[in-house]
């Protein structure tokens, strides 16, 4: 008896001492507990450690902690090990694992296999390890948690009413918790949203901004509606009252749908109710866009999709369309090209009869400097050649039905060329306009 009296009154005297540079800071106390068995020991250098089992109960009023295992042991220089059971309950973390360290002097801990965690927020946290470094005066400002091991976080926002959303998930080899706002991950992050799932090789959110930056391969899939896939060397999202608004991605950005494939320097996504309602693309290098029934290069390209399914495309400065010509009609060996100051293309996405194919173009309208070479069904309706034309003018305004030219409208033309197929094999060679180049020269 005295001997275990003697062992508790240690164990009092080891959890409640502080480093020397702390200066005494307020102590821990053991709740005794029926079945809870101690000894102490003299530990070399001077100073107790204390040993004790069958169900051990930690409190530390002052700091509002309170920890629970099967067994303990405490050493004289601040430190806490418990195993079995672990439970460590404080307000701004609740905390289970098989094992944990706490250091006092330095108010940190370090938990190990099945450790789950959640806050007050009810974000959690499962995995193999982590360290929490806790919000301390004079010490640190706010709480940190380092889990290795590839753990898996649920983050909880709430909107501004402060009803929780749908929880984020983050899953990364090392994922860092700043305070309750700011999350870094390192090494193959997969985070999903209800509206998207990203990948990248690091990743940093900020949950109090609605921010999240995608570095190293990043990987963003829409995942309502139509899918859209966006690509790049950094992509940054934001987002307001916990709504995704935006996707930018920068360097090599490339955008997928099933209707468009989007390429520039940077491609700037819009987002509303979830769905994709807008991409502008621009950069040095120039931007691309190819539909299934047209191809446009331009310095910049604005895309409108409402409703997630494109309506108009407006190239812009030095922009180029090329299509292929109606093949059902006639056999062209070349394309059928458009180019000017600028270029609008509207789409019949109104058409829903099959909603799973992207919508037809129904008009190509070229405006400044506007060029067109295109070909027509000949005037013999037994030839299998085209005809072909090439004018200019201020405006081109050429109409599609089906995707085959039905009508073509030039303002202020400055000139123009029609030639049909000939089956005389001993004229001469029937004059052609020469092939646009792929990009026009910048001025």
């Amino acid at each position: 008896m005295m001997r275990g009296r003697l062992a508790l009154a240690v164990w009092l005297l080891v959890v409640g001492a502080s480093a020397a540079d702390a200066q005494q800071r307020t102590r821990c106390e053991l709740v005794q507990q029926p079945t809870t068995r101690a000894s102490g020991m003299v530990a070399p250098g001077g100073g107790q450690n204390v040993f004790a089992g069958g169900g051990v109960k930690v409190v530390c009023p002052s700091r509002s902690i309170t920890l629970l295992a099967d067994s303990a042991e405490l050493y004289s220089n601040d430190r806490v090990f418990l195993l079995g059971h672990v439970r460590y309950d404080e307000p701004r973390l609740h905390l289970d694992s098989d094992f944990l360290t706490y250091f006092l002097a330095e108010e940190r801990l370090f938990a190990y296999q099945n450790v789950r965690a959640r806050l007050p927020s009810g974000s959690t946290m499962q995995g193999p390890s982590a360290e929490y470094l806790r919000a301390v005066p004079r010490v640190r400002t706010r709480a940190r948690m380092t889990a290795t091991g590839r753990p898996t976080f649920q983050i909880v926002e709430r909107d501004s009413a402060g009803r929780p959303q749908p929880p984020v998930t983050v899953l990364a080899n090392i994922v860092l918790m700043d305070g309750d706002s700011l999350i870094y991950g390192s090494g193959d992050v997969v985070i999903r949203r209800p509206e998207l799932s990203a990948r990248s090789d690091s990743a940093a959110i900020d949950t109090g901004r609605e921010t999240m930056r995608l570095i190293g391969n990043p990987r963003v899939n829409g995942t309502r509606g139509r899918p859209f896939t966006l690509t790049g060397r950094i992509i940054d999202s934001f987002s307001r009252n916990r709504k995704l608004q935006r996707v930018i991605a920068r360097a090599s950005a490339v955008a997928t749908s099933e209707d468009l494939n989007l390429r520039a320097d940077t491609i700037d996504l819009r987002v509303t109710d979830d769905l994709l309602e807008r991409a502008v693309a621009w950069g040095p290098s120039r931007a691309r866009a190819v539909s299934p029934s047209q191809n446009l290069i331009a310095d910049s390209i604005d895309v409108r999709m409402p409703g997630q399914r494109v309506r108009e495309v407006h190239a812009v400065r030095s922009a180029y369309a090329e299509g292929k010509p109606d093949s059902t009609r006639f056999k062209a060996d070349t394309t059928d090209w458009m180019r000017g100051d600028t270029i609008v293309a509207l789409f019949d996405s109104t058409a829903r009869r099959d909603t799973t194919k992207a919508p037809p173009i129904r008009q190509l309208v070229s405006t400044g400097a506007a060029s067109a070479y295109y070909h027509v069904a000949a005037q013999d309706t037994t030839e299998r050649r085209p005809a072909i034309t090439y004018v200019t003018g201020r405006q081109i305004a050429i109409a599609f039905d089906s995707s085959r030219v039905s009508s073509v409208v030039v303002r202020q033309q400055t000139h123009g060329i029609y030639v049909e197929p000939t089956s005389d094999t001993t004229a001469a060679p029937r004059p052609r306009a020469p092939a646009a180049p792929r990009t026009r020269p910048r001025p």
